[in-house]
């Protein structure tokens, strides 16, 4: 009995031993490691992911492995039987992209240049028939995961391929070439052609001085970013190493130096055997802006897109904040006539939208308002944006014939004709002085400011005609007729008692008006002496952009009887730090509601703010509003109606 007891017990044991670890044990995952454990992968985490892991065990190679030895995963994987396609190019194009990145970390060079490309151009390549040489489509597959993450490779692939070419071929290999024509390069056993046709170059025929991948840029200073997820990678072209150039003032317009484009790899072949046996890569560049899908393969792929980067390079390389400040005190490379600024390339079929900043101003009055019109959906399919830089120092009444003449030079350069939907409908947003500027711009002043002008300097005879040839323009002009709606923000249309008070005269009297106009006053002042006179009347000095702030300006007295003219929809938004009191008496710190309300608006809103309301939320919506609204047809707009928020 003992020895059957015994035997029992070492058949038990042996039972045991035969079964070895076969057991399945369970264990909880934190919530915390759920993304990492399914979204984890080369890009974000520096290791192979689950589904590439997965792979590599059907072929009996664990991860580690391949850390060392990658040319024999990527073999192994290659070679197996029974894996399959779309597990196998998946992992082929994370195990190449890792490769890439390894050998990326080492220096650039020609010893090294060739390999660095060709692990690249192997990691898209891969994700590409993945993504599109498979049985199923990308849309089957919409919502998983291991898409995502081959999107990713094949987009950072297309993006350090271009960063490489570039680094390296621009420094050993200057290309000076037509951006028109195709760029046809050879690296190792791999032909490479550069597609730019569909992307503009602010009018310049030669490739961009630096081409840097939108992700890797940050700002401080903009609120928000936006892009859409897409296939491609995202980058800023810089065409030219300067924003503001007072050499180039002879032109009225300047396309952004800084276009936002989209490159997109294919391959050669028709089926998944052709394109991964060819050696053939053609890199396309496209404006995000113009086109939103692209056609692969007979199927409709959304393009990536980054809208923000482009805009945010541009203001941090203007020097817009100090030179605007420079610029009124007349030091630095002074602007002397006003500029238009486009910031996307010139599209004939998208509204304009003008954007005029005020005193000791500049574009970058606009950051967050810009940034958020363009990352409107609707707003950027139906709009682009040019934004005034004019001098602040100048008087008003200067600035407002200037700046009518660079923005009717610039829309009879980009449409001659004036047919484009472009030419037509254009809105002007106006803050502060730019909101004055901005009810010049609707309104036809007729004889009213030469009379009253006339009245102060009774001229007869040649002086009259002298002086009429020299300021008839300034005195006397129509409505833009392109311009149909203004959005008029903090706008002292009767002026600021602020500019009268002791501290801001002293700074009026240290603004140098620009020698162009100071020129053009001395030899007019002359002539509004009448010698003969008992009491002659002559200027002092002459005006400039403060005195014309002035509520006692005579100047701006006379603008505010000027109405707008009857075509034009207006609207105004308000500051006001003064909750408290009554409405009629309330201010934004700088200018008072008296003087920024504007009778027959067709909608008022007033925000609690200081002067720059144009930065609150409130108005950035207000304003969304304002150009939703604008895009719809006359007879379905809704005019008169006034809005008044405390």
């Amino acid at each position: 009995m003992r020895v059957f007891i015994i035997f029992k017990i070492y058949l038990l044991l042996l039972i045991l031993l035969m079964t070895g670890c076969a057991g399945v044990k369970v264990s909880f995952v934190d919530s915390s490691d759920y993304v990492a454990l399914r979204r984890g992968d080369i890009l974000t985490t520096g290791k192979l992911s689950v589904y590439t892991g997965a792979a590599l065990q059907v072929v009996g190679i664990d991860k580690k492995t391949c850390d060392d030895q990658g040319a024999a995963c990527r073999k192994a994987l290659v070679e197996t039987i029974g894996l399959q396609n779309e597990k196998r190019l998946s992992a082929l194009s994370e195990l190449w992209l890792q490769e890439a990145m390894k050998l990326d970390k080492r220096q650039r060079d020609s010893e090294h240049i060739e390999g660095i490309l060709n692990a690249y151009l192997e990691t898209a390549r891969y994700a590409y028939a993945y993504m599109f040489l498979t049985k199923r489509t990308p849309s089957m597959r919409a919502l998983e995961d291991r898409q995502a993450q081959v999107r990713d490779y094949y987009n950072f692939a297309v993006q350090q391929t271009l960063a490489v070419m570039y680094e390296y071929y621009g420094r050993h290999r200057p290309m000076n070439v037509d951006v028109t024509k195709d760029v046809r390069l050879q690296s190792g056993n791999w032909k490479i052609t550069i597609r730019t046709r569909d992307v503009r170059f602010a009018s310049k025929r030669t490739i961009p001085e630096d081409l840097i991948p939108a992700s890797s840029l940050s700002f401080r200073g903009l609120r928000n970013q936006y892009r859409r997820d897409g296939l491609g990678a995202e980058f800023v072209a810089v065409t030219s190493s300067r924003v503001v150039d007072r050499q180039s003032a002879d032109v009225p317009y300047s396309e952004t130096p800084f276009p936002a484009i989209t490159a997109v790899m294919t391959f050669s072949g028709t089926g998944l055997d052709e394109v991964l046996r060819a050696h053939e890569a053609v890199i396309t560049a496209h404006d995000p802006y113009n086109r939103e899908n692209i056609d692969l393969v007979d199927i409709k792929i959304p393009l990536a897109a980054n809208f923000t980067s482009a805009y945010g390079l541009w203001l941090a390389r203007s020097g817009f904040a100090s030179q605007s400040l420079l610029t009124l005190i007349g030091r630095g490379e002074v602007l002397e006539v006003p500029r238009v600024y486009l910031l996307q390339p010139y599209d004939p079929n998208r509204r304009i939208v003008i954007m005029l900043h005020g005193l000791a101003s500049s574009p970058e009055a606009w950051i967050n308002l810009a940034n958020e019109v363009m990352g409107d959906e609707t707003l950027r399919r139906n709009y682009q944006i040019w934004q005034v830089y004019y001098p602040t120092n100048a008087p008003v009444a200067f600035n407002n014939i200037e700046i009518r003449k660079v923005i009717q030079k610039t829309l009879a350069h980009f449409d001659p004709e004036g047919t484009s939907r472009a030419s037509k409908d254009i809105m002007l947003i106006g803050h502060s002085m730019g909101g004055i500027l901005s009810r010049l711009m609707v309104s036809s002043s007729e004889s009213r400011l030469w009379d009253a002008f006339l009245k102060k300097y009774p001229l007869k005879g040649s002086r009259l005609e002298t002086v009429r040839k020299e300021l008839g323009p300034y005195m006397i002009f129509d409505a833009l007729q392109q311009v149909n709606r203004v959005t008029f923000i903090a706008t002292p249309h009767k002026g600021t008692p602020l500019a009268e008070i002791a501290p801001v005269r002293w700074i009026a009297g240290i603004v140098t008006v620009p020698l162009s106009v100071l020129g053009r006053f001395t030899e007019v002042a002359k002539l509004l002496v009448d010698p003969g006179s008992a009491n002659p009347v002559s200027l002092t000095r002459p005006f400039n952009s403060i005195d014309n702030l002035s509520s006692h300006d005579p100047f701006i007295r006379a603008v505010a009887e000027i109405p707008v003219s009857p075509r034009v929809h207006y609207h105004s938004i308000i500051g006001c730090t003064t909750p408290d009191l009554p409405l009629y008496e309330s201010n934004d710190g700088v200018v008072p509601y008296a003087s920024a309300h504007l009778d027959g608006a067709d909608s008022e809103q007033v925000i609690q703010s200081g002067h720059s309301v144009q930065e609150t939320p409130e108005a950035i919506i207000e304003i969304r509003r304002i150009m939703h609204l604008h895009l719809k047809e006359p007879d379905k707009e809704l005019s008169g109606m006034k809005k008044i928020l405390p």
